[in-house]
């Protein structure tokens, strides 16, 4: 009778290393893809931890805030930077991502650039992950300036912005945007995007709240008559919206405005 053998015991998988949440985050981020960010001109790169603390910058995003280094930024936080208003909406924005795992795509913002001045920003977060789970998040805001295109895009989306500003009290479909611009909805949205980087929807959405910030700014127009001066269907609606994508709300953004 043969002798029988037991089975050996499978070797065990090597164990992953403990790492802390941040070295987690930098871990699972690829090193290409860093570096890469630090040659980008208009976009402001960041990844942060769970606890919300920057691990990797890429240099615009430097700039944008009181720091003079890359050292003065990784390990702090977004309330250790920016101001209050500012900090709080990039914390909301954060915990929605973590909480959900779903990235956070095209959020048209008004951010206050270096020195006070407002400039319109397209921001996207994703959630980063390893094997042990979410580990944290990356992001990027790209600072909308208009792109050079041809004289034919040129001329409709000036025309197009002209008869926005007079419109801007009334609805505005993107056939009627189509209309003003002498084009057909779906070349009216390729132009858009490629002279803003935004849609049609978001196009006008930023020239209202650009009205709203002027009237708000150099005028003593109640809030709700800024709202409906701006084409918003009332001031609760526009007082949520401008919150949005402002971080602040109209009343506030005007005390600090005039501060």
């Amino acid at each position: 009778m043969g002798t029988v053998h037991d089975n050996p015991t499978p070797a065990a998988e090597p164990a992953l290393p403990e790492l802390a949440g941040p070295a987690r985050l930098v871990a699972a981020l690829s090193p290409v893809m860093v570096a890469l960010m630090d040659e980008l001109a208009q976009t402001m790169f960041c990844a942060k931890d769970l606890d919300g603390r920057y691990v990797a910058v890429n240099r615009v995003f430097v700039a944008r805030t009181s720091a003079r280094s890359r050292r003065d930024v990784v390990g702090r936080t977004a309330h250790d930077l920016f101001v209050p208003q500012l900090a709080e909406r990039y914390a909301r924005q954060d915990a929605e991502v973590i909480r959900t795992g779903r990235p956070l795509r095209n959020e048209l913002e008004l951010i206050r650039r270096l020195g006070g001045t407002p400039g319109w920003f397209l921001t996207s977060k994703h959630p980063v992950r390893d094997a042990r789970g979410l580990v944290g998040l990356v992001s990027v805001s790209q600072d909308l300036h208009e792109s050079d295109a041809d004289d034919a895009t040129m001329d409709s989306m000036a025309r197009l912005v002209a008869a926005v500003e007079q419109h801007l009290d009334g609805p505005l479909p993107t056939t009627a945007l189509a209309a003003l611009a002498g084009c057909t909805p779906d070349v009216l949205t390729r132009r858009v995007r490629r002279v803003f980087s935004l849609t049609p929807r978001q196009l006008v959405l930023r020239a209202r709240v650009d009205r709203a910030t002027t009237l708000l700014t150099e005028t003593d127009v109640p809030v709700s008559a800024v709202a409906a001066q701006a084409g918003f269907y009332d001031q609760p609606s526009f007082t949520r919206t401008f919150a949005r994508l402002t971080g602040e709300t109209p009343a506030s953004f005007r005390r600090r405005s005039r501060a």
